[in-house]
């Protein structure tokens, strides 16, 4: 009895870490910028970042890291559509000092949406650029 107590117990903790890691790599990504955007008063360049997020929305925690470095932090607004993303992409929205602003991140192969917050909240977006 005493034996078949500790083997649920682990059981459950085994499924517990193994929810835990499958959560994690589902709130990462990989974005492929194509224009100079800015987001949280940052400056993005053209280039591969990785996307993770922390938080299940429908407000969550953006992190774009370029190789190990974080370039930025933001807050986004978790949209969950019916269809797949077919491919990694974003779109970008005019700033009133004529440079372009991030407003919403694209992952590949996931249902997701991230809307970046602009003044506390989800930015509209307008133009949308791949890969």
């Amino acid at each position: 009895m005493k034996l078949s107590k500790i083997s649920i117990a682990f059981f459950g903790a085994a499924l517990l870490f193994a929810s835990s890691a499958l959560a994690g790599d589902s709130n990462k990504g990989t974005l492929n910028v194509s224009e100079q955007v800015s987001v949280d008063g940052k400056t993005l360049n053209p280039g591969t970042y990785k996307v993770q997020w922390d938080g299940v929305g429908p407000t969550v925690q953006v992190t774009l890291l370029q190789g190990k470095q974080t370039v930025a932090t933001f807050s986004a607004h978790l949209t969950q559509q019916s269809r797949q993303n077919s491919e990694n992409a974003y779109t970008s929205s005019p700033a009133p000092d004529g440079s372009r602003a991030l407003t919403a991140i694209y992952l590949g192969n996931k249902h997701a949406i991230l809307e970046v917050e602009q003044n506390g909240t989800a930015q509209q977006s307008e133009n949308q650029g791949s890969k």
